[in-house]
């Protein structure tokens, strides 16, 4: 049986996005090739290759202790996602099991956009890490990424909106080739 995932925002409630601790981001596969899956009636069906994507994304905040994951989808050639980066080490984890990690967070040395970087970096290393191992694939991703600072509840809702319905909209999705 098919679980629908639980569409309630994480915490819109007193959020106060004027710290500008949330971001939209967008990462896309070099020349748009289709890497990650084929989308079958609305649904993303991710190879393997989407499944490690996946993987790659969720395991972000074992890296980045200040980091909370909150909607993504991984897409025949892109990824979006939403980050929210706190200032200080997030004890919950709404993805994943809290476990007891190294702290190697980068936010504490640089400014949070550049911890985005950072973030982004670190992503695509593991991602190509296991292209480079299984198919002996190199050049996965654009050079760069998209990033949207999300300033207020609106915005979050329609960028969330966006990202669950990026599937059904696929073949108008600007990054459809």
């Amino acid at each position: 049986m098919h679980h629908q995932f639980n569409r309630q925002s994480i915490r819109l409630q007193g959020y106060d996005y004027s710290k500008e601790g949330l971001y939209f981001i967008t990462i896309c596969c070099q020349n748009r090739l289709h890497r990650f899956g084929k989308i079958v009636n609305g649904k993303m069906m991710l190879s393997n290759a989407g499944k490690q994507v996946q993987i790659c994304w969720l395991a972000i905040p074992e890296h980045f202790t200040n980091v909370v994951l909150h909607d993504f989808v991984v897409m025949p050639n892109h990824i979006h996602g939403i980050v929210e980066i706190s200032t200080l080490p997030v004890r919950v984890n709404h993805h994943l099991p809290h476990h007891t990690r190294a702290n190697d967070d980068l936010s504490q040395r640089h400014g949070t956009s550049r911890t985005v970087g950072s973030i982004v970096r670190g992503f695509k290393i593991g991602v190509t890490k296991w292209f480079i191992e299984n198919y002996n694939t190199k050049n996965i991703w654009q050079r760069n990424y998209y990033e949207h600072i999300i300033r207020n509840q609106n915005a979050y809702q329609n960028i969330s909106n966006y990202i669950q319905n990026n599937p059904l909209n696929w073949k108008q999705d600007k990054f459809h080739r």
